[in-house]
């Protein structure tokens, strides 16, 4: 017996995922991308890990989840807290994964209504 909805009602569902990109709601992302629980999914800048910086990171507190589901790429890397500093002051909650486990991540915490955030990194 199935007690969850396959995508819930007026969020965002990540349906797929690969090294070239996400798909969100059936629709393929294939640069990096913020994936609120409800709303649009929004560009984001970065294409290498190695580009983050804060305003990347301030992108994210702006949209004013309450928990980030950061996904590093094809690996688990950890940015520097100095980055995402300003999420911890704004009592925001954040998890480093790599996109694979931050995407099966995002959609159980999004089938439960909470307000969560993917950022994706997608390396170019």
């Amino acid at each position: 017996m199935k007690f969850q909805l396959d995508e819930p009602q007026g969020g965002n569902s990540i349906s797929r995922h690969d090294t070239q990109g996400v798909w969100v709601n059936g629709r393929p992302h294939t640069t990096s991308v913020l994936v609120p629980w409800k709303g649009d999914v929004v560009a984001w800048a970065p294409s290498r890990f190695e580009e983050f910086q804060t305003a990347h990171f301030e992108a994210i507190r702006a949209l004013n989840p309450e928990l980030v589901v950061f996904g590093s790429g094809a690996r688990l890397r950890f940015p520097s807290p100095a980055l995402w500093r300003g999420l911890v002051e704004a009592s925001i909650g954040f998890e480093v994964m790599d996109n694979a486990a931050a995407c099966r991540t995002y959609n159980v915490l999004a089938s439960e209504g909470r307000n969560v955030l993917a950022a994706l990194l997608i390396e170019g």
